[in-house]
Formats: structure tokens, C-alpha cells, sequence
């Protein structure tokens, strides 16, 4: 993770008041029946989730995001300080992983003042904090550090199956079960947090989406956390777009339609996947695409999206796509109208 060079120009209220406290069904709604925010040349204007069909066109193409969900939060206990609790944001290629200590017992703050050699216990595991990840001093802030490598006494993964829990915060009514957190092209296990755009998506939607001509098609982006502090960027993820889907992006470039992004993950993998010449080809590994406008989406034409907070990178990313203006039109829009923030609450449509 590292710091941000440049910031977002969009402004607004933080929307504390306005976060959704718990899934759609949950408020008396279907996952379809969130509100969904349209943005574009022509204006703004206010519908629900399941008349997205209505605003794409035959040859457009829809790319989502089919990694799942996991179970990434569980109980740990600190031997100086007491009870924590931690975020397994992703495991790293040498068998160490990566998590983030949090408050207990709702995880609504970070944990900054943990140090190197510490012992974390977890169910029957010890992890033992090996460096600030990915380097000392990459909070924002400069006051400690939230992100930690950390060695594993045991399998890490068997723990969060058996005594995990989806990542939560402080915002929500209450707990929710796993299955609350996946879309319903979630089939690749993997992400610390849910990829939460594509929630509202229905098995209804996407079968009028197709009658109506529009494509789908899926890449894997595994999450990490994304509790990321302002002027923080994105840490670096697992990706994988398809030969299949990069064939399809081209062929919808090549033609006129619009390749729709669900979410800033779906963004990152395409963009990560764009060789010299502006073609996307089947790629995998892992990204540390920070996409702004400095750095612009190349292939990515439009973006279904919830609301982000003020100052987050994500927010780079919208307006590298729809652009300073309609961005910010889009916010202003959605503040004034209360729409709901964060992983349950509503989307937006931006066709730039």
C-alpha cells in the first residue's frame, strides 16, 4: 500500500448519517430494489437496480466480478492488551499473510500502536506480526501502522472456515450471515470484503440483460480490506481476466458498444490487463494499478458503482472514468436525494 500523489477533486458531506445499516432484504427491499442513480451526458436521473436493462443497449457488454466472499473476520487476543479483532485481508505467496487489527468488539477503529514480534492469538493459532506491510510508516497519518505481515503457527484458512465471520464495522444493525455478502455470480472464493457493486444484480436482471443484447461476461478480482484511510491507495490485489473475456471486450470496443465495469474491481482487473496498443489479453497475478486520473481506464466506458467516501482513492478511479464534473454532479445528486452508502446501500450508473 502507499500514498496517494494526487487526491480527489469530487467534494462532499461524509455520509455518516446515511450509511445502510443492513442488506436491502432486510429493509423490507429485494436486492434488485436498492436505487440506483444514472448519470450521464444527457443528466441525472433516479430509478431501482432492476431497471439497469433499460439503460444499456444491444452490443454494450457488462463485465462482473465472480469472486466470493469469505469469512476474513475472527476473534483474536493480544497478550499486553486484550481482546482485537482481525481482518485477514490476503494471504501472500510465501505463506505469510496479510491483516489488519481492529477495536473490539466491532472492529470500528484501527489498532496503530502494535509492534514487530507481537503475538496475536487466534482460535488455536499464534500470529506473529513480522513487519508493517507493505512498508513501516504507510499510514497516511504517520501515527503506526495497520496493515501487518504476519508468520502463522497453523492453517489460517481452517480457522476463519470453522470460527470466522464476514468482515464487518461498526455501522451495521447487526451481524449477518456469509451468504448476505454474495452476488449471485459469486463462485471463486476469495475476497477479504464483498466486491459489493454487483450485490443488486439478479438472476431476473442478467436474463434481461441478455435478451436485450447486452453481454456479460466475468473476471476474478479477490478483494483485500477496504477500511483504506484518506490519501491511502489500494493495496495490491489477485486478479485473473479471462482469454474468453478479454476476446469479448475488444470485439464490443471494435464494434461500438460500451464495456460496463461492475465495481472499481472489475475496473482494476481490465485495466491491469491492457497490453501496448490498448488490447486487453487474458492475464493473472497480481495488480498494483492505482487508476486515476493521471493514470486513466483505457478500455472501461462506464461504471455501476456504490457511493464512496470523501477523499477515498476509489474516488480517483470514478473520475477517471466519468470525468471531475459528472462525478461530482453524481455526488451532490446522491446527498441530496439520501441515498444510502457502503457495501448494503445504493448504486450508481456513470456513462460518461
Amino acid at each position: 500500500m502507499t500514498l496517494l500523489d494526487t487526491h480527489p477533486t469530487t467534494r462532499f458531506r461524509a455520509p455518516d448519517d446515511t450509511t445502510a445499516p443492513a442488506p436491502a432484504e432486510a429493509r423490507g427491499l429485494t436486492r434488485d430494489g436498492v436505487r440506483l442513480l444514472v448519470a450521464s451526458a444527457d443528466g441525472i436521473h433516479h430509478g431501482r437496480f432492476r431497471d439497469l436493462p433499460d439503460e444499456l443497449g444491444p452490443g454494450d457488454l457488462v463485465v462482473v466480478n465472480n469472486s466470493a466472499t469469505t469469512a476474513a473476520e475472527i476473534d483474536g487476543w493480544r497478550t499486553a492488551h486484550g481482546r482485537v479483532v482481525v481482518h485477514a485481508a490476503t494471504p501472500l505467496d510465501d505463506g505469510t499473510w496479510v491483516i489488519e487489527l481492529r477495536t473490539a468488539p466491532d472492529a470500528a477503529a484501527p489498532v496503530l500502536d502494535a509492534v514487530a514480534g507481537e503475538h496475536i492469538e487466534v482460535s488455536t493459532l499464534v500470529l506473529t506480526l513480522l513487519e508493517p506491510y507493505p512498508r513501516a510508516d504507510s499510514s497516511p497519518t504517520g501515527e503506526g501502522n495497520r496493515l501487518w505481515r504476519v508468520s502463522v503457527d497453523g492453517d489460517l484458512d481452517d480457522a476463519l472456515t470453522r470460527h470466522g465471520r464476514p468482515i464487518a464495522y461498526g455501522y451495521l444493525d447487526r451481524a449477518y450471515p456469509l451468504s448476505a455478502y454474495q452476488a449471485v455470480f459469486s463462485t471463486v472464493p476469495g475476497s477479504a470484503e464483498m466486491p459489493s457493486a454487483g450485490r443488486p444484480f439478479t438472476d431476473q436482471i442478467i436474463t434481461r440483460l441478455i435478451a436485450r443484447g447486452v453481454g456479460v461476461a466475468p473476471i476474478t478480482l479477490h478483494t483485500g480490506v477496504s477500511s483504506q484511510d484518506a490519501g491511502e491507495a489500494p493495496q495490491a490485489e489477485r486478479f485473473e481476466v479471462p482469454d474468453a473475456t478479454a476476446r469479448l471486450v475488444n470485439a464490443t470496443r471494435a464494434t461500438g458498444g460500451r464495456v460496463i465495469a461492475v465495481g472499481t474491481t472489475v475496473t482494476r482487473a481490465l485495466e491491469s490487463a491492457v497490453a501496448p496498443g490498448g488490447r486487453v489479453v487474458a492475464a493473472r497475478g497480481w495488480t498494483e494499478r492505482v487508476i486515476s486520473p493521471a493514470d486513466p481506464a483505457r478500455v472501461v466506458d462506464g461504471l455501476i458503482t456504490g457511493w464512496h467516501n470523501p477523499e477515498a482513492s476509489h474516488l480517483l478511479l470514478v473520475e477517471s472514468i466519468a470525468g471531475a464534473e459528472l462525478t461530482q454532479a453524481a455526488y451532490d445528486a446522491a446527498v441530496a436525494e439520501g441515498y444510502l452508502w457502503h457495501e448494503f446501500g445504493d448504486s450508481a450508473l456513470l456513462l460518461p
